[in-house]
């Protein structure tokens, strides 16, 4: 065997030598080092926080559905209920109503519940300045029934109509724009299949006062009021009162509000 030969078998050896042992290495399992906290490092202070077990849906009460959890106490705002302070509550708030939804692992706050029993839930939910109204609806007057709590809507009016120009002797009109549902029937949620369907016969909506007496003088008016689904997308616009005028009585265009024997009516006018 000449010396090429021999060198290029020496290598050869040399190299399966090392790939063996860099492949034992990597191999070998290697030791984990856990670093101790040393006596000059604290621990976290914890506090235990009533927290929100499993989603409570709105209107729903609590029953169950919370549990104490530790909580660093540097996280703890006073709106939190804390077992220092309140060791019964878990007790006492099992009655309590969700006045939102509640999501697991959230602090639970007063602020998001109906307590006692003298209190009115959908007046806790209404906020500051709106009013409650309900209307009559079929599902042929509200989306075909897709039409459910937190939707928002605009009011559309059909009348009769002695004006010739009228088609076949009604006006439609919408009266109310971009208003919030509140209720389907006695319904404030979806249930609890999440189904998108809620035929009910009265919707409640979230009114303001002139709102209020808008809807009210349109129900005497009206042969039929009609929910008018709105995008979702259109929520931050700000709602008008186009069927204001049915309650100042100062017309809209060439039209007069008359109220005779109980009943209202909106006639035209000459110019």
């Amino acid at each position: 065997m000449n010396k090429s030969r021999i060198m290029i078998l020496g290598v050869a050896v040399a190299a399966a030598v090392g790939a063996g042992y860099l492949a034992k290495n990597l191999a070998a399992s290697q030791e984990v080092v856990v670093v101790q906290p040393g006596p000059s490092e604290p621990a976290i202070k914890t506090s235990e926080v009533l927290v929100i077990a499993e989603d409570v849906p709105m209107g729903e009460t609590l029953g169950s559905a919370v549990r104490w959890q530790a909580w660093p106490a540097d996280s703890i705002n006073d709106t939190f209920i804390t077992r220092d302070r309140e060791p019964k509550a878990v007790e006492e708030l099992q009655n309590a109503v969700a006045r939102v939804t509640l999501y697991a692992g959230e602090p639970l706050r007063r602020a998001k519940l109906v307590q006692g029993a003298g209190q009115s839930f959908m007046s806790a939910i209404l906020p500051p300045g709106k009013r409650a109204v309900a209307t009559q609806i079929a599902a042929d007057t509200s989306a075909g029934g897709f039409i459910l709590p937190n939707d928002y809507v605009d009011v559309v009016m059909t009348r009769r109509s002695d004006d010739a120009a009228a088609t076949n002797g009604f006006v439609t009109e919408t009266i109310l724009e971009n208003i919030r549902v509140l209720a389907i029937d006695q319904t404030i949620h979806e249930d609890e299949e999440g189904r998108r369907v809620k035929l009910g016969e009265t919707a409640t909506l979230e009114l303001t006062p002139e709102q209020a007496e808008v809807i009210t003088v349109a129900q005497q008016m009206a042969d039929r009021l009609t929910l008018s689904l709105r995008s979702i997308a259109d929520t931050s616009q700000a709602p008008a009162d186009p069927g204001l005028y049915l309650v100042t009585g100062k017309g809209r265009g060439n039209s007069v509000r008359l109220i005779k024997s109980g009943e209202v009516s909106v006639v035209g006018t000459r110019r």
